[in-house]
């Protein structure tokens, strides 16, 4: 076991005091149980005073049970087993596990997460619980990984966070849907960083005044649900069969017809991507004059549209030269209420916390 020294002050200078047997919990092998059988010591420091036990690697102080076997026993837990199925299988207690696993998540995130800040970060948020309500994500898009995860969504939530953040003139690019309090932050506390706004909810959003304009000239035809995802698709998303169908139900509505055209004609200009200046400024202009067009409509879901499109126009400019988006952070939401269901819900935030860092890094 090699020379024994003083735990507090180095010292050999040693006098042994007792002995005894420890019998810790080691890795099973195969299907059996395994224990330690160790002869350890107790010793005194003749220089500082201290009485101890003999320390052996791999078995921490204080602890019945080596560090193979706590290992193996957070992986099997992390896997999906339960405490109480796992703690009878291996004759430990539930609570004996819950400490260990938040012991080994604390771990395994200080080693997965970086303190600097990425420099493409994506924001978007998600719920949590009825009594915390929601909860803000911050993946790093380079790398495809959760930076971390924080509860609230409004600025007042957030400030603190950001304020003390490490890092954050290393950011060139956000990305997030059109929340106003999100570009807020980015603007107050990354004012390095370019804003891009996120194309999937850009045309959802105008899919969503189109639909509002929809039920006021035909309440009726609306509600059906055929139609619907016929309105709702792209044209060159449609079949010959289906695109002669809605043909047909439009010519009975030309108000409704030229607004679907429209639509039409501004979600084709916003799927555009990957251009250089040159063409980015020519579509800011088709951009531009369609703003120009909805502002000046007598709808009121249009006019709606127009304002909301022209207050995000520098943030929608930015999607057609830089291709990031916020599926990678929509994805690892998706990975999150899985982990909640398995956990029937978190309580506690920072429990939460620490298992998206380690499963979404």
């Amino acid at each position: 076991m090699g020379e024994v020294k003083c735990p507090e002050c180095g010292s050999k200078q040693l006098r042994l005091k007792d002995r005894r047997l420890r019998h810790p919990r080691h890795e099973d092998w195969g299907l059996r149980q395994t224990y330690l059988e160790l002869e350890t010591k107790k010793w005194h420091c003749k220089d500082c005073g201290r009485f101890f036990w003999q320390r052996f690697p791999g078995i921490l102080a204080r602890m019945r049970a080596s560090e193979p076997f706590r290992q193996a026993v957070c992986q099997k837990h992390f896997d999906g087993i339960s405490r109480s199925r796992l703690g009878r299988r291996e004759r430990i207690s539930p609570a004996t596990i819950e400490r260990w696993f938040g012991v080994w998540l604390r771990q395994k995130a200080g080693e997965r997460i970086s303190v600097q800040c990425p420099q493409i970060l994506g924001i978007d948020e998600h719920f949590f619980t009825r009594k915390l309500g929601y909860a803000t994500t911050f993946c790093d898009l380079r790398n495809h990984k959760i930076y971390d995860v924080v509860p609230g969504r409004s600025e007042a939530s957030l400030e603190s966070y950001l304020a003390r953040l490490e890092g954050k003139d290393r950011v060139e690019m956000i990305c997030m849907d059109l929340a106003a309090g999100y570009r807020a932050l980015a603007r107050k506390h990354f004012p390095q960083a370019r804003i891009v706004a996120d194309r999937f909810h850009v045309i959802r959003t105008v899919n969503h005044h189109f639909l509002g304009c929809w039920k006021e000239i035909d309440p009726v035809g609306a509600k059906n649900r055929g139609l619907l995802s016929l309105m709702r698709r792209h044209r060159q998303n449609l079949k010959p069969e289906q695109y002669e169908r809605l043909s047909e139900y439009l010519r009975r509505y030309p108000a409704l017809e030229s607004i679907y055209r429209f639509k039409q004609r501004l979600c084709s200009l916003l799927l555009e991507k990957h251009h250089n200046q040159k063409k980015c400024h020519q579509l800011a202009a088709r951009f531009l004059r369609y703003v120009a067009d909805l502002k000046a409509c007598q709808l009121h879901h249009l006019v709606t549209l127009g304002n909301t499109l022209d207050s995000w126009k520098d943030e929608i400019a930015c999607m057609w030269r830089f291709t990031r988006n916020n599926g990678i952070t929509e994805g690892f939401h998706t990975k999150m209420e899985v982990l909640q269901r398995q956990a029937y819900g978190f309580r506690n935030f920072n429990n939460y916390r620490l298992r998206v860092k380690v499963l979404c890094s």
